[in-house]
């Protein structure tokens, strides 16, 4: 995740994560020893354990190569543009606030990754046409220190609506909606919550109340938030964040030394229900690699694999999380969501309203 790019995915894993490889991906065919290969194209926070990809290369035969090409915006962006020539052959982390911006300018072929029958039916779209196969879902939630608030003997904000008291003012740092999937899917929660015509007056109401807007999730979570543990620079000041309802069980499992409690909260009624996909690319030079990816991402073992590498949750039925994953995270029972449709037709002029009335 970086400070200029969009994340998506889903959740708060720029603390400690490992690239699994990386590759340019003009020769999605083969390697240069002449074996089998395949690019997978994502954004940033993609992970995989390496045992777990390595049984997927030698039952498959396949070496994967995996592009982190920024975060899930701009990903998404650089992935239609070069959509004539891709770099790889399986884009992975377009999520619903962004998949028709995809599917509109043709950046998937069909197929039906074999395991599909088992995802949840909430998370199927597409009407079928399979252009894209389920992966993970999160939620985007206001995150909050707890050692701030113990301190100053003040009760953490709950919803939407309790960030706009004054005693919240100016503790409030998010994403900006045009350039990072969390900060939209912050906007779309408010936009879910307060209507068509409430959530501009709801924003107005939040940026004279001190919110603060940076460009990405790293940027806000890693150096602008005091509950972070992971950043590289100096904790920042702001004690509420826009991040995942995952996000506390990564400041546990990456604590040093590793805490018994979460030092992290989630406001849960400030969250959005976020769906990653990924899709077998239109010009993919390897398409039956592209296949037997896509099969790999929808198999148990890779979704068994994904909460405590990418901190979302699986899609598949059947799948057990983590007892670390399911202590310290936070079960969102009634996220904001809304209909892809909705969100294609109202997505751009949102963004551009949004923009005209926050200070950034």
């Amino acid at each position: 995740m970086s400070t200029k790019k969009v994340t998506f995915t889903a959740v708060a894993v720029g603390i400690g994560l490992v690239a699994v490889s990386a590759c340019g991906g003009s020769d999605s065919g083969s390697t240069k020893d002449g074996s089998k290969s395949v690019t997978l194209i994502s954004h940033d926070s993609f992970n995989v354990s390496k045992d777990v990809l390595k049984d997927f290369e030698k039952r498959s035969g396949y070496k994967v190569n995996v592009l982190k090409d920024g975060d899930a915006g701009a990903a998404v962006n650089k992935a239609v543009l070069s959509k004539d020539n891709p770099q790889g052959d399986v884009f992975f982390g377009v999520d619903n606030t962004l998949l028709s911006r995809a599917l509109d300018h043709g950046l998937f072929q069909s197929y039906e990754a074999k395991g599909s029958d088992r995802i949840k039916p909430e998370f199927r779209v597409d009407g079928g046409k399979h252009r894209v196969t389920p992966v993970d879902s999160g939620d985007i939630c206001v995150n909050y220190d707890k050692k701030y608030f113990a301190d100053k003997k003040l009760a953490p904000p709950k919803s939407f609506d309790d960030l706009l008291k004054p005693r919240y003012k100016n503790l409030l740092v998010t994403e900006n909606a045009a350039t990072s999937s969390p900060g939209l899917g912050f906007l779309l929660g408010t936009a879910a919550k307060y209507g068509d015509k409430g959530w501009e007056s709801y924003w107005k109401k939040l940026d004279a109340n001190g919110v603060k807007v940076v460009d990405g999730w790293e940027q806000a979570y890693n150096e602008e938030f005091s509950g972070s543990a992971g950043g590289k620079k100096a904790k920042g000041d702001r004690p509420l964040v826009v991040s995942y309802a995952s996000s506390p069980p990564v400041e546990v499992l990456y604590g040093k030394p590793q805490p018994k409690k979460a030092p992290t909260g989630v406001a849960t009624g400030t969250c959005f229900r976020q769906v990653e996909y990924a899709g077998l690319l239109s010009n993919a030079r390897n398409p039956e690699g592209g296949k037997a990816l896509l099969d790999f991402l929808a198999s148990a073992k890779f979704q068994e694999d994904m909460p405590l590498n990418m901190f979302v949750n699986p899609v598949r039925e059947g799948v057990e999380l983590p007892e670390l994953f399911t202590k310290h995270g936070v079960r969102v029972d009634a996220p904001q969501t809304m209909d892809p449709k909705k969100i294609a037709d109202n997505r751009e002029p949102w963004i551009k309203s949004w923009t005209s009335l926050v200070r950034k």
